[in-house]
């Protein structure tokens, strides 16, 4: 006799649950009846094993620092609690990020700001952001024109010497000073890191927060927020720092046709 119409969706709705619970948490959630342990444990190890390899080459150094079974037992956590925003695999980086984010507490305590270090240069090799070449003038005076930063180099500000961090070099506590850090994708697609002075750090970051001043307006008010009396000598130190970015491709030029006041 057929099933009323609507019952076997529902029931094998309900045994999708019951599985995927079991995957998930096989020791507080029972195996679904009528499937051969056998056949389920391959199935359990196939999919945590999957996850575990993706995460460790995300993650090299963090799965390298808490050694075997504290990255296990991280990794389990994620597998069993976490709820992914997205079934993209390159996305499985950013949400054990954001497991991590959302705990209440993780040691060692720089771990979160370790694994954003190691993710965001996968975010970055991903990113398919680019300027419009339409609205871009590479060889115009960078303190006249307005400074147009590359999409592909980000700032980064961390209060743990992120960089140094491996497990032969893990601190207790951060240094007074924060790390200060930009990351930028080059022409043929590698990603580097390289420390920034606070002075390169702030004009980088202006550049994004006030994206209509030229060269010299960013220049004359980060001489006002550094409290520099001789802000002529600022600014020929500004335009040599700004040159210098363009010629790292950070600061590939002005917007075009746009000349600031």
């Amino acid at each position: 006799m057929a099933e009323p119409r609507g019952q076997a969706p529902a029931r094998l709705r309900a045994q999708q649950f019951e599985l995927t619970r079991h995957l998930r948490d096989p020791q507080a959630s029972p195996a679904p009846a009528g499937i051969e342990e056998r056949r389920l444990a391959v199935y359990r190890d196939l999919l945590f094993n999957n996850v575990e390899g993706l995460l460790a080459g995300n993650f090299p150094v963090v799965s390298d620092l808490l050694g075997d079974a504290r990255w296990t037992a991280l990794v389990r956590g994620f597998f069993r609690d976490h709820r992914c925003r997205t079934p993209l695999f390159p996305e499985l980086a950013r949400e054990f990020l954001r497991y991590l984010e959302d705990r209440e507490r993780v040691e060692p305590a720089f771990l979160i700001e370790l694994a954003h270090y190691e993710w965001v240069e996968l975010a970055l090799q991903l990113s398919d952001a680019a300027l419009d070449p339409s609205t871009l003038d590479t060889d115009a005076d960078l303190l006249d024109g307005v400074p147009l930063l590359s999409p592909l180099a980000w700032p980064l500000a961390y209060a743990w010497p992120v960089h140094r961090i491996g497990p032969d070099f893990q601190p207790d506590a951060p240094p007074p000073q924060p790390t200060l850090l930009l990351l930028r994708r080059e022409p043929d697609g590698d990603v580097r890191f390289s420390e920034l002075s606070p002075l390169a750090y702030r004009l980088i970051e202006r550049l994004g927060e006030f994206p209509e001043l030229s060269g010299r307006e960013q220049l004359r008010a980060l001489a006002a927020e550094a409290g520099s009396e001789d802000v002529e000598d600022f600014l020929r130190h500004g335009r040599a720092l700004l040159e210098q970015m363009r010629a790292s491709g950070v600061v590939p030029g002005v917007r075009a046709n746009r000349l600031a006041p």
